[in-house]
């Protein structure tokens, strides 16, 4: 069994940001249109009159002040709310191929890797463009990369999943250099209609190195001491598009096909079981919460994590022990607690612990237990 090691970690940022300011414009336009057309349906109960957002609810009820998406413009149009993306021909690179090479590219390098030296693309994400040829053949063909490639989705934990794929695959000597990436379009699958979804997500993509420590590059890399994941069925997150929709007898609503989830739920039977998971974890390695020096959360709700962070602690964490990049990035899904290690890493110290953790529907729930290396 060969140690394996997180030589290097990209991000790909999208250039439009959307401040809640523009979102709650653009909602309210298509709010007060929705409720005009509707008036004699919601008078008689037969429909629900919809709410209006505001800047201030979405930050007390998340912790969001802006997102970073594809396309701004068909987003905030309020006869639209959603991307508007140009079809591409099957001769051109996918949007998730092309995202996940600018990633890759910048972990490779931190890594002193090259794109040949690549044996493993392992694209992990909470949903693909489209279910064959796999979106990470593809980017395994563009990198020019060898060895094999794969697509997984465990939703917001894809991440973490992929990442303890990779590693189970370098220790066995399945792959010497392998690349884990999350190209997260979180903007194509969110219901930007209604309230308590439409503030929820941005697009991002990153990437991570894993390889055998013994072929590290670099110096400051991050052994991975273990690797932990939890699965518990849940329908409180649900997203019910797939190839069989054009096959089922009645008619779904729209709605039923892009994210929804009921939140108050998932806040209250999540939290608890990320929390013991982790602390479970830390012991399982020989570890204690006081070896803790960060953690490396998934990026969904402010107020999650802080509950998160607490229970795990037995106290409140200082900033730079649970750093939070939500505010600025929204949830992207199974990209978000990379970019916070992405982010904020390099300030470690050889030998100090954090833990990558993510969590989402399914119920899921992935941690990686990492370790500052000095060589």
């Amino acid at each position: 069994m060969e140690r394996s090691i997180i030589s290097g970690s990209g991000l790909y940022t999208p250039p439009d940001s959307v401040s809640n300011d523009e979102l709650v414009e653009s909602h309210r336009i298509a709010v007060e249109r929705f409720n005009r057309e509707h008036e004699s349906e919601i008078a008689a109960g037969e429909v629900e009159e919809r709410d209006s957002s505001s800047d201030r609810w979405i930050i007390r009820a998340s912790g969001i002040k802006s997102r970073y998406v594809l396309d701004k413009q068909g987003l905030l149009d309020p006869s639209r709310l959603r991307p508007r993306l140009l079809m591409r021909g099957e001769d051109e690179p996918s949007i998730q191929c092309e995202i996940s090479l600018i990633a890759i590219d910048e972990a490779l390098e931190q890594a002193g890797r090259e794109r040949s030296e690549v044996d493993a693309v392992l694209v992990a994400c909470s949903n693909l463009q489209r279910p064959y040829p796999a979106v990470a053949i593809e980017v395994q063909e563009a990198l020019g990369a060898g060895g094999w490639a794969y697509d997984l989705n465990v939703a917001c934990s894809s991440a973490t999943f992929g990442i303890q794929a990779a590693v189970d695959a370098v220790a066995m000597g399945h792959a010497r250099c392998a690349v884990v990436v999350n190209p997260e379009i979180t903007s194509g699958h969110n219901n930007f209609e209604l309230r308590d979804y439409h503030f929820i997500f941005g697009d991002a993509c990153t990437a991570v190195v894993i390889e055998r420590a013994e072929d590290c590059r670099v110096r400051g890399g991050f052994e991975v001491l273990g690797s932990k994941l939890r699965t518990k069925f849940s329908n409180n997150i649900r997203n019910d598009f797939g190839f069989l929709n054009r096959c089922e007898e009645g008619e779904r609503h729209p709605h039923e096909l892009v994210f929804r989830q009921n939140g108050r739920q998932v806040f209250h039977e999540v939290c608890p079981m990320v929390a013991e998971h982790i602390v479970e974890h830390l012991a399982e390695t020989s570890l204690g919460v006081t070896d803790l020096r960060r953690m490396w959360l998934h990026q969904a709700n402010l107020g999650m994590n802080q509950l998160i962070g607490k229970t795990v602690l037995g106290r409140e964490p200082l900033p730079d022990e649970a750093p939070v990049i939500l505010d600025e990035y929204a949830n992207t899904s199974s990209a978000g607690s990379v970019i916070a290690f992405h982010q904020y890493k390099d300030d470690l110290l050889p030998g100090d612990v954090g833990v990558l953790c993510s969590f989402g529907a399914g119920y899921s729930i992935g941690s990686i237990i990492l370790r500052r290396a000095s060589v």
